[in-house]
C-alpha cells in the first residue's frame, strides 16, 4: 500500500490553522496582559513639584497644578521664533486627549511676551480649540528659579525657554522613566518622540487614574449596599 503523498501537507495545513484560530490568540492575550500589569504605573522622577504662586494668564486667572495632569513647558522670550514646537505638541498630543477631563497644557512664559503668545494662538485658533491651552506669565528671573526648583537634570537656555515638556501628575509629581530608559522631560523638536514615548507614557498615566477612578467607584457601590 502507497501512502498518500498529500496526507502530510494537508495535516500540517490543518494544525496551523488550528494554531492561528486557537494558541495564537492565548499567546497574544498573556503577552499583552502581561505588558499591561508591568505597565500600569509611571515612575515618579521628583516627588514634589511647587505651585505657580501668583502666576496668572493674560486673562488674569491663576492656574493650579494640584488636581490636574499637567502637560508643563517653558516658553522663553523666543517663543514666537520656536512656534514650531508647540505646533509639534498639538498635533500629536494636545488635539488628541485635551478634552479628557483634568488634563491641562501649561506654558510659562516672561512677561511681555504677551503679544508673541497671543499672535501664536491666533494662528492655532485656525485649526485648533485653545480652550485647554494656558499660558502663564511671570518674571524672567522667577521663572529660571521655578525650573530649577524642578531639580531635574535639564537646563533652560539663555532665552530662559526649553523644548522638553514635563508631565505631573494630580498630586504634584513629575512623571517619566527610570533605569536605563530614564526620561524626566520629552523633546517637542521631535515629532516622533512625542508620538511614540511621550504618547505611550501619558497612556499609561492617564490609565492609572482611570483605574483608580474605577476602584473607587467599586468601593463607594460597596459602601452604599
Amino acid at each position: 500500500m502507497f501512502a498518500n503523498p498529500f496526507t502530510a501537507p494537508f495535516v500540517m495545513k490543518k494544525y496551523i490553522v488550528l494554531f492561528v484560530l486557537f494558541i495564537l490568540p492565548i499567546v497574544a492575550y498573556l503577552f499583552f496582559a502581561s505588558g499591561v500589569n508591568g505597565f500600569t504605573t509611571l515612575p515618579t522622577i521628583v516627588e514634589s513639584v511647587p505651585e505657580f504662586g501668583e502666576w496668572k494668564t493674560r486673562e488674569g486667572e491663576k492656574v493650579e497644578l494640584a488636581g490636574s495632569i499637567t502637560v508643563l513647558g517653558f516658553g522663553g522670550h523666543d517663543v514666537l521664533d520656536n512656534r514650531g514646537n508647540l505646533f509639534n505638541l498639538n498635533q500629536k498630543i494636545y488635539q488628541r486627549y485635551h478634552q479628557f477631563k483634568d488634563l491641562q497644557f501649561v506654558i510659562l512664559c516672561p512677561i511681555g511676551t504677551e503679544d508673541k503668545v497671543k499672535y501664536i494662538e491666533d494662528q492655532f485658533k485656525t485649526f485648533t480649540d485653545m480652550s485647554d491651552w494656558k499660558f502663564v506669565y511671570a518674571p524672567a528671573s522667577e521663572i529660571a528659579a521655578y525650573h530649577q526648583s524642578l531639580g531635574v537634570k535639564g537646563k533652560l537656555n539663555a532665552d530662559l525657554g526649553t523644548p522638553q515638556i514635563y508631565l505631573i501628575d494630580k498630586n504634584l509629581k513629575l512623571r517619566g522613566r527610570t533605569g536605563d530608559e530614564y526620561k524626566e522631560s520629552y523633546n517637542t523638536f521631535h515629532p516622533s518622540e512625542l508620538s511614540n514615548e511621550m504618547l505611550d507614557d501619558l497612556k499609561i498615566l492617564l490609565f492609572e487614574y482611570r483605574a483608580a477612578l474605577k476602584r473607587n467607584n467599586n468601593a463607594s457601590k460597596r459602601l452604599g449596599e
